[in-house]
């Protein structure tokens, strides 16, 4: 659903997705978390085929509630490919805004209404919910993952020469009008570092991205999907891009000193002609 003034965005034309596996416990709570705090909103449930019998109950939560949808996929893909199919799956239908969210509960449902609040008012493409601006804060992490955040970002922010803090952050909106210009399609980040990738793409495209400060908390149910892997594909990922980013902009730049050199030594020729 579009509004006729292109800085707001109707709370009717939202989709939320929750990407599940193995979520089975945690995932009724935060639907009904959802629903209570953002009743104008639909949600979508994208399940890898849980063994733990997610999917079936996203099912009957489905079967109680009109505006809860579920999307089942053949497997565990990652995060990246699971959003983009819900990205797909709300633009098929005629949304004007998306929504992540993760299903464990770290993600307070009861901040939606500030995150989208903030898209509606200030005509953001991207409003990430951020643990790292004054005024957002993690609890009950244990050190190491605290320091593992913190530490991503900041890598991020000096290999990427982005201001953004909160890069790797998964509690976002995004207006759809938006993810059709990152070229998504192109998007092959398996991991978190989906969410950094994601960033760029809206930095480079000259999108308007806000940070709002949200109040993290790691989950008590339930066991991270947080691992090596995805911490190395992050690290590779990220220094590969500001390689090339690094790459681009000194290639800019000689072009335009060339440039400028070029038009400095076609006026003296012109000079020379008039003398």
């Amino acid at each position: 659903m579009s509004s006729s003034d292109p800085a707001r965005a109707s709370l009717d034309g939202v989709c939320i997705c929750v990407p599940t596996y193995n979520e089975r416990t945690t995932l009724p709570k935060i639907v009904a978390r959802i629903r209570s705090a953002v009743p104008e909103a639909d949600v979508l449930v994208l399940d890898d085929n849980s063994p733990d019998g997610t999917g079936e109950i996203a099912d009957r939560l489905a079967g109680q509630d009109p505006q809860v949808h579920v999307l089942h996929r053949s497997g565990k893909q990652g995060l990246g490919p699971a959003y983009l199919a819900g990205f797909a799956w709300a633009q098929e239908r005629g949304y004007d805004v998306v929504v992540q969210i993760d299903a464990d509960g770290s993600h307070q449902p009861e901040q939606l209404p500030d995150l989208l609040h903030t898209a509606e008012v200030t005509g953001a493409d991207l409003v990430i919910g951020s643990r790292w601006v004054p005024g957002g804060s993690v609890h009950n992490w244990p050190a190491h993952r605290r320091l593992l955040s913190v530490g991503a970002n900041t890598y991020a922010r000096l290999v990427l020469g982005i201001a953004v803090r909160d890069s790797t952050a998964g509690f976002r909106v995004y207006r759809l009008a938006a993810l059709r210009r990152m070229n998504t399609s192109a998007v092959a980040s398996q991991g978190y570092c989906f969410q950094v990738d994601l960033t760029v793409r809206a930095l480079e495209e000259g999108l308007h991205v806000v940070e709002v400060p949200i109040a993290f908390v790691e989950r008590e149910e339930g066991t991270s999907k947080m691992s090596d892997a995805i911490v190395r594909e992050a690290m590779v990922r990220v220094g590969v891009w500001g390689a090339r980013r690094r790459a681009g902009q000194v290639r800019r730049l000689v072009g335009e000193q060339r440039a400028a050199w070029d038009r400095s030594r076609w006026q003296t020729l012109r000079g020379d002609e008039h003398t």
